[in-house]
């Protein structure tokens, strides 16, 4: 049996420990092996944040635990009677039935015990059999708080984002990130004892995650989540669980911590006549750093209390590599970098860009955030020449040269049966395969990897290539639309690296919260009432400005 209860086994996991624990888990598919032979445990009242390199193994280790895939061998050990919730990827699934019974459902036993009810109640016959069953049913009703049921679904979906003139409509009339928001409302409804979230953020607006960190922050049960999103793992997580090379590594802490430990741990291990106590004392300074900055929620007062007690060994390397990305521009640019005047754009019949307006000063890093996607591509594209606008202006300074990253690669890989070196070539000042390799390495292409058409690159894959094209360009202005999309973690962290350190203007636009933190020293907002808001200010206190102004 794969799947089982903890019943029986009380002495090796504690008598009254809450836990879901994978044993001995192995997975493979044909020749290539994820994991092997993983133990680990999950207790109550943390947040385990599963990271990996893309191909890892991060969502179906979730689904080992879920029981939805079956593994090789080993099984996985839940405490008798703790209910598990997943959050859904299909977002159809739910079509057929209304906003709050979707939610509702997320309570699987709840949802049966109401519809048995309904049933029952609706018979024309009702008999004395139909009234002990009921009268059974109800106290089940009640244990499960099932009174209260339809208004904490309600009170949860307005906390979406979610009107109630939408909670009675069927799932099929919503849009994408409605269905997204409902479906995550389901997988929180009723408390459950384990949440499993896979990419919970994907699709949400800030204001969404924002709430769904402050949630995280309370719940008191056990959360293991798959994320992208390095912001919300430093936010919520108290662990971090590494799949690195076929196992899991269990460190205490938030995702930073465990990015920096690990290359203080790098450091120090190449640095082999260091001296232990002064490795001690680094790393003591380092755990006191992200100690004090822990904030007021139950998680990272939990975190603070485990961070305290980690010891030298407890802190290891990891294995996996990261791209060297590194912007040099090749001449300073001048003062004048950017000038918009009035550009308005049509598409298929809606006003994309009404009267937008912008000067861009030198030493600009602009992220261009807000839920309008299409006017933030618009508008790359028409500052890169690439479209007209319908009206207005725009004009870079002399001095000025510009990469641009589009959201959509397609074009400059489909139908081109060039390998690797023979892509870059094409934007290269150095045209030897030995320059060209070696960048590509940096990149984390070797061997014969070079010579793969790119064609057949994966999308992460097809990213490194669009950003070592940008590196090569020595351009003195950066246009970047969404270049975290199909990253990994590691990508992403030496992409925002690269970005912070470079010394000339960014434009972007990212869903990656601490990226646009980091990089932006200015903050323009298309918001969802058609407003353009420009502040020179970081992301964080703009969303605090925000906050402050929808209280009055």
């Amino acid at each position: 049996m794969v799947y089982s209860t903890a019943a029986a086994r009380k002495t090796a996991v504690g008598k009254e420990k809450k836990m879901i624990q994978a044993s001995n888990i192995s997975l493979q598919f044909g020749k290539r092996i994820l994991f092997e032979n993983v133990n680990i445990q999950f207790d109550k009242g943390n947040c385990y944040g599963i990271i990996g390199a893309n191909g890892a193994g991060k969502s179906q280790f979730l689904k080992i635990l879920s029981g939805e895939l079956q593994p090789n061998s080993g099984e996985v050990i839940v405490t008798p009677g703790e209910r598990i919730s997943v959050l859904k990827q299909d977002h159809f699934l739910y079509d057929e039935y209304d906003v709050l019974s979707t939610v509702i459902m997320g309570n699987k036993r709840l949802y049966e015990v109401m519809q048995e009810k309904e049933a029952l109640y609706a018979k024309p016959d009702f008999t004395d059999e139909d009234g002990l069953r009921a009268a059974e049913l109800e106290g089940e009703f009640a244990e499960m708080d099932g009174w209260d049921a339809e208004s904490n679904a309600q009170t949860m979906l307005n906390q979406l984002g979610i009107d109630e003139e939408k909670h009675g409509k069927k799932m099929a009339e919503l849009d994408g990130n409605d269905k997204v928001k409902v479906l995550l409302a389901q997988a929180l409804f009723g408390n459950p004892d384990i949440l499993l979230l896979d990419e919970p953020t994907n699709h949400l607006d800030v204001k969404a995650i924002r709430w769904l960190e402050r949630f995280l922050g309370d719940f008191e049960n056990t959360v293991i989540v798959v994320s992208h999103d390095r912001h919300f793992l430093n936010e919520v997580c108290t662990y971090i669980a590494d799949i690195d090379y076929r196992r899991i590594q269990l460190y205490a802490g938030n995702y930073d911590f465990w990015y920096e430990s690990s290359q203080l741990a790098l450091r120090q291990a190449k640095e082999t006549n260091k001296r232990n106590e002064a490795k001690i004392k680094e790393l003591k300074e380092f755990i006191a750093r992200f100690s004090a900055n822990a904030s007021k929620s139950k998680q990272a007062t939990s975190r603070k209390k485990l961070l305290e007690k980690i010891e030298l060994t407890d802190i290891q390397p990891s294995t996996r590599r990261y791209p060297f990305i590194e912007f040099k521009p090749e001449r300073e640019a001048g003062n004048d970098i950017l000038v918009a005047e009035g550009i308005s754009k049509t598409i298929d019949g809606v006003k994309v860009l009404d009267n937008f307006t912008l000067r861009v000063d030198k030493g600009d890093k602009i992220a261009f955030v807000g839920d309008d996607e299409q006017a933030k591509t618009t508008l790359f594209r028409i500052l890169m020449g690439e479209i007209e606008p319908d009206e207005g202006s725009y004009k870079w300074g002399v001095t000025i040269t510009t990469a641009y990253f589009p959201k959509d690669n397609t074009e400059y890989f489909k139908d081109c049966d060039d390998n690797l070196v023979q892509w870059l070539r094409q934007f290269s000042p150095d045209p030897q395969e030995q320059y060209l390799r070696g960048f590509l390495g940096r990149m984390l292409f070797s061997g014969d990897e070079v010579y793969k058409p790119v064609k057949v690159l994966s999308g992460g894959e097809k990213v490194r290539c669009m950003l070592s094209r940008m590196m090569l360009s020595g351009a003195n202005v950066l246009l970047l639309d969404q270049p975290t999309n199909h990253l990994d973690l590691e990508s992403i962290a030496a992409l925002n690296k690269g970005l912070e350190a470079v010394k000339c203007n960014v434009l972007f636009s990212s869903h990656d919260h601490q990226m646009v933190q980091t990089v932006a020293n200015r903050i323009f907002d298309f918001t969802a009432d058609g407003r353009l808001i420009d502040r020179l200010m970081t992301y964080d206190e703009y969303l605090e400005r925000v906050a402050q102004e929808a209280q009055g």
